[in-house]
């Protein structure tokens, strides 16, 4: 049997390599593990030899200690591997494939997944409606920043890549379909974006950089991303972006005015979540400060997409009601302006075969656009430190050496 290294959190601000156990085919206890799905079967699931494994932003919520993530809970929901095993009821997927996992596990069997809902299966996290791998109260299925990984409901769920030597051609592209870029196009699709739009993307880490990556694919004629981060701003503006620093000019409105003339947008994506700060020199944290921004520069009819996470429960809140997600929301300026507020997570498998597309391709260039950055497994620690502190890279983990340098 082989072994198999995974990263773990530990403590607020700490993740570390541990020597975990060799996947198989049950969902066994552990950190996290919902304790009806302790030993549930999943003969239609196989094992993957892990590829590539991305560091996610709403990992680093976890790490940070704003969240009830139990120490140990093996971290990881951005996938990408090699098929290895297969159970006894998996059809079409075969040993040798190279496939892509959507973060949101989905049965394919319940209403939600019949109607293409798969980020709120009813049958896979026994608390609620929904579910990832590796993320605290989803289920406790074991994350994939590992070397090896066991990926249910195969059949329905996973992504094959039709050509091998294609995909590892483009994995640092392909390796952020799993999430990112199905998370970004789809806060920029779920806000309206459509040719000629005008869209203001809060938030220029990697989601924010995908998403206003994926509204020029829908044909915006202008894509504005606000920060607090200087150098991920530099990185917005690499590809084509107008940027507003929110530090140092803390008025969007009139920002916005500057650039377009003015000072609204067509549609807005909100990429930052629950751990938003304030605007000006003096910010601190305010949860509803995207939110209450982007309603007040959208115009009246328009559409707000919210990929952004939201949690119910948050240990670190600045106040005892954002503890438990309740925030000061302007929701009579969004009724007053008719706006439409798409929330909840991305339903990936809506959007992956068209983004795998678009990559192979050579239209999409997602990787360029979040500075995909390829590191081993045993770096890992120190990435997810760098990007706490505001780095402009998606770290890609590469746990067997696979993809050429």
């Amino acid at each position: 049997m082989a072994g198999n290294r995974a990263v773990a959190y530990v403590e607020p601000g700490k993740v570390e390599v541990r020597d975990i156990s060799y996947p198989d085919l049950i969902l066994r206890d552990g950190p996290g593990v919902n304790p009806l799905n302790v030993g549930r079967k999943c003969d239609h699931g196989v094992i993957l030899k892990v590829v590539t494994t991305n560091i996610c932003g709403s990992d680093q919520h976890m790490v940070r200690g704003r969240t009830t993530a139990p120490s140990g809970l093996v971290l990881g929901h951005e996938i990408t591997g090699e098929v290895i095993e297969v159970g006894r009821d998996v059809e079409f997927i075969k040993k040798g494939d190279l496939v892509s996992v959507p973060f949101n596990i989905a049965c394919g069997r319940c209403r939600s997944c019949k109607e293409r809902n798969t980020h709120i299966c009813e049958n896979v996290n026994p608390d609620r409606p929904g579910s990832a791998y590796g993320y605290v109260d989803m289920g406790g299925w074991v994350g994939g920043q590992s070397e090896y990984v066991m990926v249910p409901y195969a059949d329905f769920q996973l992504l094959k890549f039709p050509d091998k030597d294609q995909a590892m051609e483009k994995i640092l592209d392909l390796t952020m379909l799993s999430d990112i870029f199905p998370t970004g196009f789809h806060g920029a699709f779920s806000a309206g974006v459509k040719p000629g739009s005008t869209v203001y993307v809060a938030g220029a880490g990697p989601v924010g950089l995908a998403a206003a990556h994926s509204a020029q694919l829908l044909g915006a004629s202008v894509v504005i991303v606000g920060d607090l981060n200087n150098e991920r701003l530099a990185q917005a503006r690499s590809f084509g972006c107008e940027t507003v620093n929110l530090r140092e000019h803390p008025n969007l409105g009139e920002q916005i005015e500057q650039i377009l003339g003015v000072p609204e947008v067509d549609c807005a994506v909100d990429c930052v979540g629950f751990e938003a700060h304030g605007h000006g020199h003096a910010h601190g944290e305010a949860p509803a400060t995207v939110l209450n921004t982007i309603m007040q520069v959208t115009r009246a009819g328009g559409r707000l997409g919210i990929p952004g996470l939201y949690v119910t429960g948050d240990p670190g809140a600045v106040d005892e009601d954002a503890k438990f997600g309740t925030l000061k929301i302007r929701i009579g300026l969004g009724w007053a302006k008719a706006h439409t507020f798409v929330t909840g997570q991305t339903p990936v498998m809506q959007y992956h075969r068209s983004l795998m597309m678009s990559i192979l391709s050579g239209k999409a260039q997602i990787a360029k656009a979040v500075n995909a950055t390829l590191i081993s497994l045993d770096q890992a620690p120190a990435a997810y430190a760098e990007f706490d502190q505001g780095a402009s890279k998606k770290f890609v983990i590469d746990p067997h050496g696979s993809v050429k340098r």
